[in-house]
């Protein structure tokens, strides 16, 4: 087995993500377990690492999440720290990392979705798609509902005529800024969700 890649319970992964969990910084060799042992055996052809990081009430509080695509599967890691409650059996140590992973096979996935932010669009370069993208994979975990009051199209009329609304698949949302994530996380965004939209096609 090589340097750059890890194999944990039969799971190797590709040095490439293993340099991208790396790079986020975070609890690399927790994230990187984790996302060994959601994968399994199944190698991965496709990833995407985001970092991020928010300032809650003067605490620093950091996020990664994981996306790795494999033949069959969509695997989502998540990791974050946070302070437990003083009823918690662990208070006493402090700081707690908290990673969980989901597994969803590939024929759950219901979309993909990718938002592109373009600055100057009368400019527009051909092949450039923005320095921006907003990513949501939905396969529906979670599902957002958006309420509005009804009308029948009568300005004056102030009968109650009850709600309209939708109902949106939001189950992961990510935004990947060239600015703020750097070139390449971008263009690796957009290639993890091409070959997530092209998985899910077939």
């Amino acid at each position: 087995m090589s340097s750059t890649s890890k194999q944990i319970t039969g799971s190797v992964l590709p040095g490439r993500l293993l340099a991208d969990i790396e790079q986020a910084g975070y609890f690399p060799a927790l994230v990187a377990d984790v996302v060994a042992s959601a994968v399994g055996v199944e190698p991965v052809d496709s990833h995407l690492v985001h970092a991020e990081t928010t300032i809650d009430n003067e605490t620093v509080r950091r996020h990664v999440t994981v996306l790795a695509l494999t033949a069959t599967r969509l695997v989502v890691a998540h990791a974050d720290d946070h302070a437990p409650s003083p009823e918690s059996p662990v208070a006493h140590l402090g700081s707690v990392a908290t990673a969980t992973s989901e597994t969803v096979p590939l024929s759950s996935v219901r979309g993909v979705m990718l938002a592109h932010v373009v600055a100057q669009p009368e400019g527009y370069t051909a092949g450039a798609l923005g320095r921006e993208v907003t990513m949501t994979i939905s396969w529906g975990a979670v599902s957002r509902v958006d309420l509005l009051p009804a009308t029948c199209g009568d300005p004056s009329c102030d009968a109650d005529h009850g709600y309209e609304g939708s109902i949106t698949g939001d189950d992961i949302a990510l935004r990947v800024s060239a600015d703020a994530d750097g070139d390449a996380n971008l263009r690796q965004a957009q290639a993890f969700s091409s070959a997530l939209s092209a998985a899910i096609g077939r």
